[in-house]
């Protein structure tokens, strides 16, 4: 694990084209573990920790999308990271689409996996995020993991979901942030809002989600495809919003392609 000069934490691996990938709320850039194997042979893949989770968590805030993105000046410099593709995961699209208005220069491509341009578009969505915020005052992430990563249970709708063992690992990898941290990012998640300018995206952009993303659904997806120039759509069958580590594969495939 490398780090900055300003403390956060990042990793390179790989050879090939540059990509920048991005984690999600919550998560670290571990959560890419798995994609990270079968990409090695074709990136060169750096992957950060951003503010306030995993190996970066000692550092303070703010943590909203503006200070998630801002950090990323550092990395990309000190990584020696030049013009790359940009694949950002759930909450890491929204620090995707920032740098990208920021610094278009910096980004060749856009992957936005099972993210949104307002993750609180809804009344529905507004309270859940409210709720997480007021539940991580009173319990921990690690807590937190334990109820909201589950295996899959068989289901009607015909979703894929996460094994018994992909399920431990992935509250492993929730458990080590902080409570405080989490909190303020939760905020920075309350206030995000590309809608008004997603038409400023100019570079070539690939949207992908998951047939049944509950925590992301579809209408996400849609505004992204349609309010961003150009932007093509692809649907993962079965996948919910773990799609990185069920789908992992396909996920890989369609990077590949690009």
């Amino acid at each position: 694990m490398n780090r900055t000069s300003h403390g956060i934490a990042f990793r390179l691996a790989g050879n090939g084209e540059p990509l920048l990938l991005l984690h999600g709320l919550l998560a670290s850039g571990a959560m890419f573990d798995p994609l990270i194997e079968l990409l090695r042979d074709r990136f060169r893949l750096l992957i950060p920790d951003l503010r306030g989770h995993g190996q970066s968590g000692d550092h303070g805030g703010p943590y909203d999308v503006p200070a998630l993105t801002s950090d990323l000046d550092m990395v990309l410099a000190e990584a020696r990271f030049g013009p790359c593709s940009v694949l950002g995961y759930s909450h890491g699209g929204a620090v995707a689409q920032q740098l990208a208005l920021r610094r278009p220069e910096v980004v060749e491509r856009l992957v936005l996996t099972c993210t949104y341009a307002c993750n609180v578009a809804t009344l529905k969505e507004r309270l859940e995020a409210n709720l997480l915020a007021a539940l991580l005052c009173c319990i921990s992430p690690a807590t937190l993991a334990n109820v909201i990563v589950r295996p899959a249970k068989p289901r009607a709708n015909g979703a894929i979901g996460l094994t018994p063992e992909q399920a431990e690992w992935a509250r492993g990898i929730l458990a080590v942030n902080r409570a405080p941290a989490m909190r303020g990012a939760v905020r920075g998640l309350l206030t995000f809002d590309s809608r008004p300018w997603l038409h400023q995206l100019k570079m070539p952009t690939l949207v992908i989600g998951g047939t049944h993303d509950i925590a992301v659904p579809r209408h996400h997806f849609d505004t992204l495809v349609n309010g961003i120039p150009g932007a093509t759509g692809r649907l993962i069958d079965r996948a919910g919003h773990a799609l990185a580590w069920t789908h992992t594969r396909e996920l890989a495939g369609l990077l590949i392609a690009q």
